[in-house]
């Protein structure tokens, strides 16, 4: 069951000013606006690429990666420098990959001095592991042993290559390619870059005349923005997004921490239900099924956080969980989106039209009860009634007041009333009805856990007691 550290009850807007004045004296909501009007400029400059560029502001909040995939002469590498121009205070690094080139390329080269007495340590600076940014073009161009080395790079943010461990300062890269390299060391390198954009040709005679347009005054290079932000800005809203900033909390209600699990759990079905629907006939072995792994659902809550803070939010909507594709469907290819939409739509009118949502959100408090209950016993001696301080809802006082009368009842009846309250609940939607299974799991678990945690304490009793009356005969 998914399970949420953020907290509820939040205000519309961000006052709140920095910790430290001195290094960013600007708010939150001031930076957010900085960000959006950069994310305009660009698009501006690079026109008709509005959706890839909000995506590629949301990667560079969640200091993720960003693989870029087109024809050739589409604009890739004028995105990459026209983003990362807009900051100040990062540095820069850029590479065209190619099949010659070894790991040094990226890391810088070996110290030779070092490597005579066996010791293999790079020169970091002005590599990639040095960089807050960095641009590689033509990413399947590299070898395989390339591509294998930047693995911990790209992931852990740490460059390790024989005993020279050494954490590396990038904060996003974004890499370009013609095409996709399937084997095994490019299927790790891909799950490296969790945001993914196919940038197809715009022929719209429109479109071509404004590109034409941009082209001659521009020729092709990224402008130089009105102002540019401090990347010490962009770090400090990463901070709150990632959660690792006490000043300010982005939050997001359990129930829509929980139906934002189920639309993704509905996409990842229509997903492979379409890609058996196009290999019928053949074996399943012919074909990999559409996988989204525990990571990279766990780091769409970054997302979550990032379109909050893009929007001056302090807290998630269903809008933010309504672009949730920006992670799990590739960007450009509307069949991805289209069915992300669908999944979204498909879950949403159910609960909404059947009070479905409420339901969840009693549901997941009552569990949060029980994992309170697990940790301290002792709640289950005070009456029911007064549970009102506690995380369960209103719902269940209401239903305890309705069905009792509000007389609190003794401590030996507060396991069936809460069990009552579970056989009652009558669930709205299929949805709600499996939350329900699994909270009534837990409840079992719980209620066993302290039947066996009395029977011992029961057993040392009364073995403590046949002690104590052996000794003194």
């Amino acid at each position: 069951m998914a399970t949420d550290r953020m907290q509820s009850a939040p205000p519309d807007s961000i006052e709140q000013t920095m910790q430290e004045p001195e290094l960013i004296p600007l708010s939150v909501e001031e930076i957010a606006l900085k960000l959006k009007e950069a994310a305009q400029f660009i698009g501006q400059r690079v026109v008709g690429r509005d959706e890839v560029i909000e995506q590629a502001f949301c990667a560079l909040l969640t200091g993720e990666h960003m693989l870029l995939q087109s024809r050739t002469g589409v604009g890739k590498t004028l995105l990459a420098e026209q983003i990362f121009a807009m900051f100040d205070g990062a540095r820069v690094f850029r590479i065209q990959a190619s099949k010659e080139q070894q790991p040094d390329s990226y890391f810088g080269g070996l110290d030779l001095e070092l490597l005579k007495r066996g010791i293999l340590k790079h020169n970091t600076e002005g590599s990639l592991v040095e960089s807050e940014f960095g641009f590689i073009d033509e990413i399947f161009d590299a070898n395989d042993f390339t591509l294998r080395a930047l693995l911990s790079l790209l992931n852990e943010r740490r460059l390790v290559r024989g005993v020279h461990h050494q954490p590396a300062q990038i904060h996003t890269v974004i890499a370009a390619t013609n095409y996709l390299r399937v084997s095994e060391v490019t299927e790790a390198i891909l799950d490296r870059f969790l945001y993914k954009a196919l940038i197809l040709p715009d022929k719209d005679p429109y479109m071509q005349f404004k590109i034409a347009q941009k082209y001659l005054v521009h020729g092709g290079k990224p402008a130089e923005p009105p102002q540019k932000i401090p990347f010490a800005e962009l770090k400090y809203m990463h901070s709150i997004i990632t959660g690792s900033n006490p000043a300010i909390t982005i939050r997001i209600r359990p129930e829509d921490l929980y139906f934002a699990n189920l639309v993704v759990g509905h996409f990842e079905h229509l997903r492979n239900r379409a890609l058996r629907e196009s290999h019928r006939g053949q074996a399943a072995e012919t074909y990999r099924e559409f996988y989204i792994s525990p990571r990279t659902q766990a780091k769409s809550l970054d997302l979550l956080r990032a379109l909050a803070l893009l929007r001056a939010r302090t807290h998630v909507t269903h809008e933010d969980i309504s672009k949730l594709y920006f992670i799990f469907a590739t960007v450009g290819v509307p069949e991805e989106i289209a069915l992300f939409k669908k999944s979204f739509e498909t879950i949403q009118n159910s609960l909404v039209s059947s009070n479905g949502l409420e339901q969840i959100a009693t549901l997941l408090a009552f569990e949060t009860l029980l994992q309170h209950i697990r940790q301290d016993r002792s709640i289950l001696e005070q009456p029911l009634g007064e549970l009102a301080t506690t995380p369960i809802r209103r719902t269940f006082i209401e239903w305890f007041r309705e069905t009792f009368g509000g007389v609190d009842r003794t401590v030996a009846q507060n396991r069936r009333q809460l069990e009552q309250f579970i056989a009652e609940f009558v669930p709205a939607t299929e949805e709600v009805r499996e939350l329900k299974r699994a909270v009534e799991h837990l409840m079992t678990r719980v209620f066993q856990e302290i039947e066996r945690d009395q029977a011992r304490d029961e057993e040392r009793r009364r073995r403590r007691e046949q002690r104590e009356g052996s000794s003194g005969i």
